[in-house]
């Protein structure tokens, strides 16, 4: 592999208004793997300049409406994708490459919003469809019920009873695109730069002694 130039990201820390808790450094995700901990990075966001820019946009509405806005994955080390793609080979869970990932490219956002006493809004289902019982299908290979799960991640998933979920679900893209950012159609948690061809695939070192250095590969 070849390195060229150094880049810079920016790093988003747990303040007032945004809330850093990386799925995949935890063991509770369907990998039931704290993939991010194996690679050096843990619970530490990164993401593009203008990814911080459009974030920051939110904070005087997040106050207004006395909510916060979790951060569940942002940018994803190349070392990471691979080691996510080998424990879940499902075709379609994740990007195909690296480049194809808008994560890879510090570009992209998990996100889902919390309660001024930091409870989970309630949404059609879990960022990343996530649940217990489903992980432990797709540890065993069993993919069929999870599939299913999958589609309340759609935009265009309804069902009587979920009109709070669904209301929360309109509510987080219109603030989302209101900065800038726009919406992924079948994860209604994932949200991108827009002109993605301006960011290109990023690789990353995480040294011992907690210094991280971004370079863009060639």
């Amino acid at each position: 592999m070849n390195i060229a130039d150094e880049v810079r990201l920016i790093e988003i820390k747990t303040d007032d208004e945004f809330v850093v808790d990386m799925m995949y450094a935890r063991c509770d995700n369907m990998m039931q793997t704290p993939v991010y901990q194996q690679v050096g990075m843990g619970n530490r966001c990164f993401v593009q300049s203008d990814m911080m820019d459009c974030l920051m946009k939110l904070r005087p509405l997040l106050r207004e409406k006395r909510l916060k806005l979790k951060i569940c994955d942002a940018y994803r080390p190349v070392k990471a994708f691979y080691l996510m793609k080998q424990i879940i080979p499902m075709e379609g869970f994740f990007a195909l490459t690296p480049e194809r990932s808008q994560h890879c490219h510090a570009s992209a956002v998990d996100v889902t919003l919390l309660n001024e006493d930091g409870q989970e809004l309630k949404f059609p289902c879990n960022v990343d469809a996530y649940e217990e019982k489903f992980a432990v299908q797709i540890a065993r290979g069993q993919w069929d019920d999870f599939k299913q799960h999958l589609k309340k991640a759609k935009y265009d998933w309804f069902a009587e009873g979920f009109e709070k979920e669904i209301q929360n679900r309109t509510m987080l893209r219109d603030m989302m695109e209101n900065v800038g950012l726009k919406a992924l159609e079948h994860e209604w948690w994932h949200f991108n730069l827009p002109n993605k061809e301006k960011y290109p695939l990023i690789e990353a070192e995480f040294e011992e002694n907690g210094q991280t250095r971004f370079f863009v590969q060639e």
